[in-house]
């Protein structure tokens, strides 16, 4: 009846209703009291901290942009045909490399087989000739010529009789003429064999083998047009991204350079402003900048000027300007979406004195950003806790941000471990401050951009 809370309030009822139980009860809550662990007190938190410096800093001016893909490709089809695979929807995530879209490629690949039973005839030839002639072969080609030989000589035997005859008014005109045919005849056999068997030993020309090589590499370039031919069948993704619009499904006939899909690269994106001339001569490539975005109060983001376009629109006189940042994750896909507007705070107006905190300081995601200030006690040097002070951002500089609220140069802010504090926490600091100016990496986060928290 001891064993949980409720056992004990059924105990203390019971007791009321009958006074000497309370003894009983005094027992069991006794016994639990013994029983149970003691709860632990949580000690300081750890945390790093680096100082608040004060520095010279271009005064920020704020645009509007609009949050655009790195890269846009309308992907099309490099052949005609009809659409047998169409794996992807819109919204898709695809790699580099994954198939987009399939066209039939049964045409080719009958041709395809054909071209390679051609290529292993051609290697076969080119074969027979670098090995040259057999041996049997050789043998047979000098019986031959022994054999031409033996009948030129035995036409020679015949020649010589007739014309002793011929001679003596023996044998008639046609006989002689007869016999010295067939012995010319027998002559040019044994050459003809003789040559056969010289080329039987030598092997074939150096012109045949290289063009018997010549055949197989045209054979080779033919099959590789085919395979050429096929990929073009298979339309796959230029590049990391997303599915934002569909131009075919399966069934469909498409024609040569035809759109497929439209593909965009969300990570990293580019905001888009539009900065007027006053300004311009103040902006360099890569400086750092803060971006906020109208669809997620709360938050700002840390990008680089990528790229200054050189022509100002002649209405407005303001030149266009790219901010590329990273995109976080989220829910599977990312956080910042094609088309979002945005304010960008760009450093374009004269230097003045600002307050600046390492990036790691800031705790975004509340009703403002936040930085935890460390107060030391003055009775127990040792012992330190948190203030919460909300501040206004500024421009970023190197991996630094202006803060705009009440804090003073060389205050103590939490770089590491400050997105769980509460206000009056007892903390205990790690490591030394340390003095995080324009140019250096705080301490000890080096975090260079600031991600939502």
């Amino acid at each position: 009846m001891c064993g949980t809370l409720l056992d004990i309030e059924k105990a203390m009822s019971f007791a009321r209703r009958r006074p000497r139980a309370w003894h009983v009860l005094v027992c069991c809550v006794v016994v639990v009291a013994e029983g149970a662990p003691a709860i632990a007190q949580p000690g300081p938190t750890p945390v790093s901290v680096a100082k608040v410096t004060q520095a010279e800093v271009a005064a920020g001016q704020t645009f509007v942009g609009t949050v655009l893909p790195k890269r846009t490709s309308t992907v099309g089809s490099a052949a005609a045909e009809r659409v047998v695979e169409f794996p992807v929807n819109e919204g898709d995530r695809v790699k580099k490399g994954q198939l987009l879209a399939a066209l039939r490629t049964g045409t080719l690949e009958i041709d395809k087989e054909a071209a390679e039973a051609e290529l292993e005839l051609r290697r076969q030839e080119l074969a027979e000739l670098e090995n040259g002639s057999r041996p049997d072969e050789i043998t047979q080609a000098r019986a031959r010529m022994m054999a031409a030989k033996a009948r030129m000589v035995y036409a020679k035997t015949r020649l010589d009789r007739t014309r002793r005859l011929f001679e003596n008014s023996q044998a008639a005109d046609d006989e002689m003429n007869e016999v010295v045919s067939a012995y010319d005849e027998a002559e040019q056999l044994h050459l003809e064999a003789k040559a056969a068997l010289a080329l039987a030993v030598e092997g074939p020309r150096k012109e045949r083998i290289a063009q018997a090589r010549a055949r197989v590499r045209a054979q080779e370039e033919e099959i590789r047009r085919l395979e050429d031919e096929i990929a073009k069948h298979k339309i796959v993704a230029p590049f990391d991204g997303y599915i934002v619009a569909e131009h075919t499904e399966v069934g469909q006939w498409v024609a040569k350079g035809a759109p497929v899909v439209d593909l965009v690269e969300l990570d990293p994106v580019d905001v888009r402003v539009l900065v007027l001339e006053d300004y311009i001569r103040h902006l360099r490539v890569g400086a750092s900048v803060r971006v906020e975005i109208g669809a997620l109060p709360g938050q700002a983001f840390t990008g680089q000027v990528a790229l200054i376009v050189p022509h100002a629109d002649v209405r407005s006189r303001s030149f266009p300007v790219k901010v590329r940042l990273k995109n976080p994750k989220s829910g599977g896909g990312v956080l910042l979406k094609s088309g979002m507007f945005a304010r960008v705070t760009l450093p374009v107006g004269e230097k003045i004195r600002a307050l600046l905190v390492p990036k790691d300081a800031l705790v975004l995601g509340g009703r403002g950003p936040t930085v935890y200030v460390i107060e030391r006690s003055s009775g127990d040097p040792g012992a330190a806790t948190v203030r919460p002070v909300q501040v206004d951002l500024g421009v970023a500089s190197e991996n630094l941000m202006q803060v705009i609220g009440p804090l003073e140069p060389g205050q103590q802010v939490v770089v590491r471990g400050n997105e769980r504090l509460r206000p009056g926490q007892a903390v205990v600091v790690t490591g030394p401050a340390e003095s995080a100016g324009p140019g250096r990496p705080e301490t000890p986060s080096t975090a260079p951009a600031p991600a939502a928290k």
